[in-house]
């Protein structure tokens, strides 16, 4: 099972949804960088659940505790081992349906790879594997400052509502990240229709990275785009990612999609502040699709390990849409990618 990610900035995520933590392992950590377990912390507040009727009410204090790695406030450049206790699993949510494959969850490609019933919660494929992600986001930003690159998300759409201006500090305050507050009520209510319904609705979540230098990446197979892409698609729910114009482009001229440049910079960003897999210096723009939630309280139909038909209704507690916890992990992993890169061009420079 492939659980690391990173050529210089190497991060590996350990635990499962109900065991007795989650966490992860950063090597490559620079020494000297001061690192404070508040500011892991506030990372983790945005997306631990119980946060508000728009997510999962499972809660969790999702406090950090630092291993290793670190001593009197500074990084040692050894492996920094981050480390969150889960206190709140309820696997008897799960006893009624441990041998039932719940549609649209990984319990049945698990199940033929590994042989394994489906783990309560699911295991190493929920979401609450993220929870060492966004830990291994917060140092990433860290080892960032001094480049003054910054990476901020909120969520584009809901359903069939989309958001037609941004607001940052106004998403970051929102209770399902919207950055547009003449939609924001309507995808709020989007979600409690649902929800109400025993049901949940997916969207998409854009991220925004800016301060970018240009010359980030490595062609051919670990061009930017297809690192941050991965990085993207490795995040649970996610099952689209567009960069600047993405699929719009198929429907464009070269005359119009191409971004012309100027003594001034470029004139357009239709690229999405990527070409030829390397950083242009302008921001770089990624947008996510995200599916519902699988987990809904309506009768699906499905099979059993044995496979003889079953239907299923699930129970426990669950996001009717996973957007909003999304964000901060999809800027951990631009995080970690982003870091990883201008560590390995610093290595490529260094005289």
């Amino acid at each position: 099972m492939s659980s690391s990610t990173g050529k210089i900035f190497k991060v590996t995520t350990f635990g499962e949804s109900h065991g007795n933590a989650v966490g992860v392992v950063i090597d490559g950590v620079p020494p000297g960088i001061p690192l404070e377990v508040d500011f892991i912390q506030r990372e983790l507040n945005r997306r631990k659940p119980g946060t508000s009727r728009y997510v999962s009410p499972r809660k969790e204090s999702d406090l950090a505790e630092i291993l290793s790695g670190v001593s009197e406030g500074k990084t040692l450049g050894s492996p920094l081992a981050i480390m969150v206790r889960n206190t709140q699993a309820r696997s008897k949510d799960y006893e009624n349906i441990k041998d039932v494959f719940r549609p649209g969850h990984a319990d049945y490609s698990y199940f033929h790879k590994y042989g394994l019933s489906p783990q309560p919660g699911g295991g190493r494929a929920s979401g609450r594997e993220t929870v060492g992600r966004v830990a291994a986001g917060a140092v990433a930003r860290l080892v960032l400052n001094p480049s003054g690159i910054r990476i901020r998300g909120f969520v584009k759409s809901i359903f069939n509502i989309q958001g037609k201006t941004v607001d940052f500090n106004f998403a970051e305050s929102h209770p399902v990240r919207c950055a547009d507050p003449d939609v924001a009520a309507l995808m709020e209510q989007a979600v409690l229709n649902a929800q109400k319904n025993g049901d949940s609705v997916g969207g998409v979540v854009e991220i925004v990275i800016d301060g970018m230098p240009p010359g980030l990446g490595e062609p051919v197979f670990q061009k930017l785009d297809a690192s941050l892409g991965g990085a993207f698609f490795s995040i649970g729910g996610v099952k689209g990612v567009e960069f600047g114009s993405g699929f719009a482009l198929s429907g464009f001229k070269g005359s119009s999609s191409n971004d012309q440049i100027t003594p001034d910079g470029f004139e357009s960003n239709h690229s999405g502040g990527i070409l030829g897999g390397i950083s242009t210096g302008q921001n770089i723009l990624a947008r996510l699709a995200i599916k519902p939630t699988p987990s809904i309280a309506q009768t699906q139909r499905t099979v059993s390990t044995q496979h003889e038909p079953r239907h299923i209704n699930i129970h426990g507690r669950h996001d009717p849409c996973i957007c909003p916890r999304i964000v901060p992990v999809a800027e951990a992993m631009a995080a970690i990618v982003i870091a990883d890169a201008w560590l390995t061009q610093k290595s490529v420079m260094r005289p």
